[in-house]
């Protein structure tokens, strides 16, 4: 699995970008003292309103059943 870094800047497979402010654990999700990871956000755009996401989603591919246009392999790309 890839690794989402903080403070690197991501593209989102609709054509928005984004950059990663934090990786933070979710306090309601302890199942046998493993906490899920969530990847915190901001836009690069607008009003740089920051989001938070799971981590396993942020990192996941792009559906192309649903999205058979869309060129890029995971829902958010690291870009420079």
């Amino acid at each position: 699995m890839r690794e989402i870094v903080i403070g690197k800047k991501y593209r989102h497979f609709k054509g928005k970008d984004y950059k990663v402010i934090d990786i933070v654990y979710d306090s309601e999700s302890n199942n046998d003292d493993e906490y899920k990871k969530v990847v915190v956000y901001q836009a690069l755009y607008g009003d740089n309103l920051k989001w938070a996401r799971p981590y396993d989603m942020f990192n996941s591919e792009v559906d192309h059943k649903k999205y058979p246009d869309v060129e890029q392999k995971y829902r958010f790309e690291e870009i420079d």
